[in-house]
């Protein structure tokens, strides 16, 4: 087995694992208490609303805004981590036949990994500074080191003879 294939296999393997361990701790001990917290948003923008106190309606959307974009981040992050992780393994059972040198292929294999980890890392840090800079830069960097890598696997699987 080449050295490719394992980062691919083994560390698609490792962050399934701490996708779905990251998954259920959300799902535990976070999720509930944010899904209360929307609930409670909206129903206080709704009674505010009613009571046509309107400023009271605006902050209470604009809570309900926010906890949703974590929310939404958080689910992101999990699921984005095990998907990318399955598509590490299914790549890694067939990467030898990517018409790429060993050099260029544990590179490729090394910035699908790293893509990996990084962009839903980027995400998870957007629901701590709401898109701040850092976070954007993460998130950025990782999907694009994800695609490149995803581009050169194409690029060598199709030129490849078998």
């Amino acid at each position: 087995m080449s050295g490719a294939r394992k980062i691919l296999i083994f560390g698609g393997v490792a962050l399934a694992a701490f996708g779905m361990l990251y998954g259920l701790h959300y799902a535990v001990f976070v999720e509930h208490q944010t899904l209360d917290g929307m609930g409670g948003s909206l129903m206080a923008a709704f009674t505010s609303g009613a009571e046509r106190n309107m400023p009271q309606a605006r902050a209470s959307i604009e809570a309900y805004a926010s906890t949703k974009y974590k929310y939404v981040r958080q689910v992101d992050v999990h699921s984005h981590w095990i998907g990318l992780a399955m598509l590490m393994i299914v790549l890694g059972t067939a990467f030898d036949s990517v018409a790429l040198n060993a050099r260029m292929q544990m590179l490729v294999a090394f910035a699908l990994l790293t893509g990996s980890v990084v962009f839903p890392l980027g995400v998870m840090l957007q629901t701590l500074t709401h898109g701040g800079t850092l976070a954007n830069i993460c998130a950025i960097a990782g999907s694009g080191l994800v695609i490149m890598s995803l581009a050169l696997t194409a690029f060598g699987f199709a030129r490849s003879p078998n």
